[in-house]
């Protein structure tokens, strides 16, 4: 409603104005507009930490009730206290662990909405990408990119568990959701396994047009190994770290160097033993893994004890500091590749 007082008859009267208006289906801007363009950004998400462990109990229990195939997809939902039935950990970003037991498949589809998987538990099991198998490990990245065909499987004797991230919550936004299954479960296994780890992982490319460059051009790679980035990571912290990030890398799209998925960013951190970040906030809001080591995030005025495969949500404009009792690795993603892309991405370092 109006901020400002108004005479009681210039009231009515637009309360009388406002009732005539409702069956042609019109309402005054003038009423909400201090609500639609705010000047800060005002998330309905809240900041929120779940406990890898008792995920895991959660999930554990779920593959006892009900398979892969019956669900075709077995994830808990990571679900934002303050978006609740929305299935969304931000208002722009879903999030949810994935598990595949010994044995199992989680058969093939393809969707508009983007993913990235994180590997949390488990070794050996992969993700098969348009007919190209990635072998996921711990804390591996790998991506499955809009609309091209994905299935995961099993072929070890333990559980496999990661992090799905999507852009569920934007392409709900814009109504483009599109899905397609295929009548096997299992894609035909075109060419060797990381096969695009060789042809595009090493700032090199097979030439265009020729038979050798098989990957889509503006997404040919899908598959980052934690032996890599962590290595680059390590690499890096021999430096000065940033005040505000301490030691920070972004994985990129090596077609054009911009960020993995259309709509979503990725990155890795570490923060020294005994040294905390300066306190940061962007538009973007962010979801965090516990890769390694002990540590406390301060999110405004809350304060998270962080363990090793924890999870945490960073809403829009909220004020991050990290500290780290022990040398502190973490992944994240946000929805900044898509903020930038539409020009909306502003951060504040204070």
């Amino acid at each position: 409603m109006i901020s400002i007082l108004l005479p009681n008859d210039q009231r009515e009267q637009l309360d009388q104005l406002y009732a005539a208006m409702r069956p042609d289906s019109l309402t005054p801007l003038w009423e909400v507009l201090a609500a639609l363009v705010s000047p800060t950004p005002n998330s309905p998400a809240i900041a929120h930490h779940w406990r890898f462990g008792d995920a895991r109990r959660h999930l554990m229990r779920a593959g006892d009730l009900i398979s892969a195939e019956q669900a075709e997809r077995r994830v808990l939902i990571l679900e934002n206290p303050g978006l609740p039935g929305e299935s969304a950990i931000t208002a722009s970003l879903y999030a949810g662990l994935q598990m595949i037991l010994p044995g199992e498949v989680a058969p093939a589809h393809r969707h508009t909405q983007s993913a990235l998987r994180f590997v949390m538990e488990g070794e050996g099991a992969y993700t098969t990408v348009d007919g190209e198998r990635a072998v996921m490990r711990p804390f591996d990245l790998v991506l499955t990119p809009s609309w091209q065909w994905h299935d995961h499987g099993n072929e070890t004797a333990q559980p496999m568990i990661w992090l799905d991230g999507l852009d569920i919550p934007t392409v709900r936004h814009f109504a483009a959701s599109f899905a397609e299954k295929t009548d096997k479960p299992v894609q035909a296994r075109l060419v060797e396994d990381d096969d695009s780890l060789s042809r595009y992982g090493r700032n090199l490319r097979p030439l265009r047009g020729s038979v050798a460059d098989r990957r889509p051009a503006d997404r040919p790679l899908f598959h980052y190994p934690y032996a890599d980035w962590r290595r680059s990571l390590a690499d890096m912290a021999a430096g000065m770290p940033d005040p505000h990030l301490a030691h920070a890398l972004e994985f990129i799209n090596p077609a054009d160097g911009g960020s993995v998925l259309p709509t979503i960013a990725a990155q890795v951190q570490l923060v020294p033993a005994g040294t905390a970040t300066r306190p940061r906030r962007g538009s973007d809001g962010a979801v965090y893994v516990v890769v390694e080591g002990r540590g406390t995030a301060r999110i405004d005025d809350r304060e998270i004890i962080l363990l090793p495969r924890d999870l945490f949500v960073l809403p829009s404009w909220a004020t991050l500091s990290l500290k780290a009792e022990t040398d502190l690795v973490l992944f994240s993603y946000s929805d900044r590749a898509a903020q930038e892309r539409l020009e909306l991405y502003r951060e504040e370092r204070l």
